[in-house]
């Protein structure tokens, strides 16, 4: 089982490429909040994104002279780690895609030199087409989270957090496959076992917490998103992040299209940090009043900003978006409570 012997291992394998990102306070959050809320700032890693931290621990040991490179399946971010990681050490990489991820992720994966496959329209497509360049080609799997080097990585935020802020109450963490929620919540637990940790994703095609209701990994229906980097199964033969965020995670909270459009032009127009959908379900969840009032601080993590430009000024302009077959109804940014 993983510990926090090994996420303080990965906080000295990823030192100085990966680390250190800004936590900072939210004056607007607070007012709504009445607590202290502060942003863990991921957005600011080189990659623009928090997996940059899992991919560098989970390449670190692979010798570029004897494997042939590593391979894995991305909803973006990810695979953007592993490019980055992969062209620091000289290794190939190829990333596996389904149809559904936006194409500026697409482009800024090839811009830092890994090769692109897509395949088919959900992240079990991407994940099949990974595990057959596996078998054909020798390639090093690395997963988006249900490695134990990956999750290990992610939970240096944890670290990271309750250093600069150990009288945190609650963490609120933006959950998909679970290797951020689950490493997270291993390091906070670990060092304050009464800190609350609360996973956060959008409720449409929730694969973490379709799979803990049912008590084991299931698959769910993937659908367009403005939390797309949120999308995707768990995989079925999970081996790491289900018990993690099964047995650490307090609780799962959804919200809605509109709570996470309402919330991108929030913190734009509050705390101007331009960021992806799946950065601010953990604000979305406050503003929605989906979360208990904590007793103390709170935080959550801005994860990245590697979104589609085009979509993200219409969010801000108020402009009604389609995802699919669903649209959501746009609305000029109003305060909370106004």
């Amino acid at each position: 089982m993983l510990t926090l012997a090994d996420i303080l291992t990965a906080r000295n394998a990823i030192k100085d490429i990966a680390d250190g990102t800004p936590l900072v306070p939210s004056p607007f959050m607070e007012s709504v909040l009445g607590k202290p809320f502060f942003l863990k700032l991921e957005n600011m890693q080189p990659i623009g994104a928090f997996k940059l931290r899992g991919a560098v621990n989970a390449i670190a040991p692979i010798d570029p002279v004897t494997m042939p490179g590593v391979t894995c399946c991305s909803t973006g971010n990810h695979g953007r780690g592993v490019a980055f990681a992969a062209r620091q050490r000289g290794i190939r990489a190829v990333i596996c895609m389904s149809e559904l991820v936006p194409k500026a992720k697409v482009d800024g994966i090839k811009a830092l030199g890994a090769e692109v496959r897509i395949a088919g329209t959900s992240q079990d497509d991407a994940l099949a087409e990974s595990k057959r360049l596996c078998e054909r080609e020798g390639l090093v799997e690395i997963s988006p989270f249900d490695d134990p080097l990956v999750v290990a990585g992610q939970g240096t935020i944890g670290l990271e957090i309750l250093e600069a802020r150990p009288d945190i109450d609650t963490l609120l963490v933006p959950l998909s496959g679970g290797g951020l929620a689950g490493g997270v919540a291993l390091a906070a637990k670990s060092i304050n076992p009464s800190i609350k940790v609360i996973g956060i994703s959008m409720d449409r095609g929730a694969a973490m917490h379709a799979s803990i209701r049912e008590g084991r990994p299931v698959e769910v229906k993937e659908v367009p998103s403005l939390a797309d980097s949120l999308g995707g199964g768990i995989g079925l033969a999970n081996r790491l992040s289900f018990s993690l965020c099964r047995d650490l995670l307090d609780d799962v909270v959804l919200v809605s299209e509109e709570e996470i459009y309402h919330a991108m032009q929030t913190l734009y127009y509050e705390d101007r940090i331009v960021a992806e959908g799946a950065c601010v379900v953990g604000i979305a969840a406050i503003l929605s009043g989906k979360i208990a009032k904590p007793l103390g601080p709170v935080a959550t993590i801005i994860t990245g900003r590697n979104l589609d430009m085009e979509m993200f000024t219409k969010i801000i302009n108020g402009e009604s978006i389609r995802l699919g077959d669903y649209t959501i109804e746009g609305l000029r940014y109003q305060r909370h409570g106004t």
